[in-house]
């Protein structure tokens, strides 16, 4: 029997646990670039939960009846705060999210999903009218999840990060 998992904000003595979870993640992804290639980025990762102290940020949590951590993203209820490049902080009437990782260890049950449908219902509980994402190539897994949960491609949301293409998704609400 797979445990139930719940979704809450992380406390502050998760965010290093959480932070080290999300460099594990993304340095594992296949063709992602590495830290030695954006120092700056897997800084950014590693210190995730430093990203809450913006108001409106929140750092979501999945985890187990134990309290075990399987899964993390960064909700931003405004896009003036989702720090990406391109056009995507200048939307208006939009919530997003980034930075999804599930522990390696617990891939498979539906972490990713459950995430992103609380980040969902948070963009609509805060009147947004679309939610918005950026995946890469190398996260296709997700990015496959995004399109089944409704997410569109929204191409001028595009940008690169360095070499890295970094694709947008919408999702009207």
């Amino acid at each position: 029997m797979n445990p139930v998992y719940t979704v809450r904000n992380a406390r502050p003595e998760e965010f290093s646990q959480i932070g080290e979870m999300m460099v594990q993640v993304y340095s594992q992804l296949e063709g992602f670039p590495k830290e030695s290639d954006q120092p700056n980025y897997y800084k950014m990762l590693a210190n995730v939960g430093s990203l809450t102290t913006t108001p409106g940020t929140e750092l979501l949590v999945a985890v187990s009846a134990e309290e075990k951590v399987a899964g993390a993203v960064v909700y931003f209820a405004d896009m003036k705060n989702y720090s990406s490049r391109g056009i995507a902080a200048h939307e208006r009437n939009a919530s997003g999210f980034r930075l999804l990782a599930v522990d390696p260890t617990e891939r498979g049950k539906g972490i990713g999903k459950l995430l992103t449908t609380a980040c969902i219902r948070k963009a609509r509980d805060n009147k947004s009218l679309q939610l918005i994402i950026h995946t890469t190539r190398a996260m296709q897994r997700a990015w496959t999840m995004y399109e089944q949960l409704g997410f569109k491609r929204s191409e001028d949301l595009d940008f690169m990060q360095g070499t890295l293409a970094v694709f947008g998704f919408r999702l009207m609400l």
